[in-house]
């Protein structure tokens, strides 16, 4: 039987860019949603350029921990909580899904009011009303839209980001200033500072990105003909690596690039304005039009919504895979609704309740910032957790991690563990 990869290939051996890109690019972007927006711009706003030294260093830790999770799924034929259930104690397994679940759901509320704000914004007309527009289809196409064309719309949506790129040059940004503060940082001892960095590393490096590349990784591997985990057909190894290493490294390059790009965009506007209160990513929307003029700002306001379309199946079908796998439901978009209907049900329930969260009198907007900051202390244990998945021959088989990856995985765990411990440290200051 030949190897997926060796069907694949066309005559010269070179792939074209567009097959490769698929999870990889899909994490990568839907990572830039608006509650990652609103954590950028909150950086941005409130301390001009003095936080762009962080996404110089969440890209390669970034980049490192999703290629072990793609890794994960690849080689094994399971997602994250398919591995923890089969091989560690069901209290440590609920216990992380629990932090996922809850740090998913805020997640999804908060979006969808973002981009019913964003909406308003544009058109004007009750926001509430696109809010559960958005829910419904959202849910709607993951459980009704073949998979294989779903991926495809996906990968569309990620152009969306497209416009925080042209934002950052459509605004005036002193580029020499923000490769000052990049790459020779001034850090500040105090509470906010070390809350945002935490904040910022934990909308980058999130558990859900986790969860989502290594269970669309097995979703492709039981899509495509001929394809199986790695460790029953190990001839195929080769070649799927180098198309996961590509696809994981290119789409976390944009991820972070973009994030750099609404960082110096409300440094260069709203915090040389004085302009530091961001709640949202709506009111960074706002706050640019006087500044950086209407087109700046539809830019901004569109990008909102097209980010939160990518992100929303994300984070909805992240919680499904890591609730299904370890209840060891059937789960998997391919899947028809009736032969997965536990698996769709929490997609919709998950969705229904970031919706109903826009119309109780809580507003879930201002637990963006915090959801951000949950995610980043929440990834701690997942991440150690996916770093002993990687490194045991016994789930893995010939293909644990390299050393050099290890190395990444838990200086990336590390870094995380000590930027949640600094903010705790520093609230207690």
């Amino acid at each position: 039987m030949n190897s997926e990869s060796e069907k694949t290939i066309p005559a010269g051996g070179r792939v074209p860019l567009g097959k490769i890109l698929g999870p990889g690019l899909i994490t990568g972007a839907s990572d830039d949603d608006p509650s990652g927006i609103a954590t950028y711009s909150q950086a941005g706003a409130q301390f001009g350029y003095g936080l762009t030294w962080t996404l110089l260093f969440t890209y390669p830790l970034m980049a490192a921990i999703q290629e072990i999770s793609a890794r994960i799924g690849r080689v094994t034929g399971r997602g994250i909580a398919g591995n923890i259930r089969r091989y560690y104690p069901r209290p440590l397994l609920f216990s992380l899904v629990g932090l996922v679940l809850v740090a998913n759901v805020i997640n999804l509320g908060a979006d969808l009011g973002a981009m019913g704000a964003g909406v308003k914004l544009l058109v004007g007309g009750p926001a509430f009303v696109y809010i559960a527009a958005f829910g419904v289809a959202s849910v709607l196409l993951e459980v009704f839209m073949r998979y294989s064309r779903y991926v495809s719309v996906l990968k569309w949506l990620s152009l969306s980001l497209l416009a925080y790129a042209a934002t950052a040059f459509i605004v005036h940004v002193p580029w020499s200033t923000v490769a000052l503060n990049t790459f020779l940082p001034h850090i500040v001892w105090k509470p906010d500072y070390f809350i945002t960095i935490v904040a910022v590393f934990g909308t980058t490096i999130s558990p859900y990105l986790f969860f989502w590349q290594a269970e669309t990784e097995v979703e492709d591997q039981q899509d495509k003909p001929g394809a199986e985990p790695l460790t029953e057909a190990p001839e195929q190894a080769r070649e799927e690596i180098r198309r996961i290493e590509i696809d994981t490294y290119f789409g976390m390059g944009i991820s972070n690039l973009v994030a750099l790009f609404i960082v110096v965009t409300t440094a260069a506007t709203l915090n040389v304005h004085g302009i530091t209160d961001i709640q949202t990513s709506a009111d960074a929307a706002k706050a640019l039009r006087p500044l950086a003029g209407d087109f700046a700002f539809a830019i901004f306001a569109a990008g909102i919504i097209g980010t939160g379309l990518l992100a929303l199946p994300v984070l909805a079908g992240s919680a499904a895979y890591a609730l299904g796998e370890a209840l060891a439901w059937p789960v998997g978009l391919a899947r028809l609704w009736f032969q997965a209907r536990a698996f769709y049900a929490t997609i919709a329930i998950a969705t229904a309740i970031g919706v109903v969260m826009n119309y109780l009198p809580i507003d879930p907007m201002k637990m963006l910032f915090w959801s951000a900051v949950i995610n980043g202390v929440a990834a701690v244990p997942i991440m150690a957790m996916m770093m002993l998945l990687g490194t045991r021959t016994k789930v893995m088989g010939r293909f644990t991690l390299p050393p050099a990856l290890r190395w990444m995985g838990w200086i990336a765990t590390a870094v995380m563990a000590a930027a949640a411990l600094a903010m705790m440290g520093s609230l207690l200051i």
